[in-house]
């Protein structure tokens, strides 16, 4: 399924600043940067709910925010790019 995953951490203080980096890098292990702290995934049920945990054990839930969109197996009919920074085709090939 594509899951397009946003979040807001509090950044006034070095926890903050340490969690942001943390949420950061777990999503990044799962899906590709589209804005600052926006990211699409191309997830299973299990991946997803693996990634939710991990994600919710990172933030502070007093202060710092996740949404989950679960957009269904067809970005393609649900999102629209208008802009800088070519569309990332999350099923295709990478080459390093």
């Amino acid at each position: 399924m594509f899951v397009l995953i946003t979040y807001d951490i509090a950044t006034t203080d070095d926890g903050g600043k340490r969690r942001l980096r943390k949420v950061a890098k777990a999503c990044v292990n799962y899906g590709q940067r589209v804005q600052n702290s926006v990211f699409e995934c191309s997830l299973d049920a299990a991946q997803c709910r693996k990634l939710e945990l991990e994600l919710e054990k990172l933030i502070d839930t007093d202060t710092d925010s996740l949404r989950f969109y679960y957009l269904g197996k067809s970005k393609e009919a649900k999102v629209k790019h208008i802009g800088a920074k070519a569309a990332y085709d999350i099923g295709g090939a990478i080459i390093i």
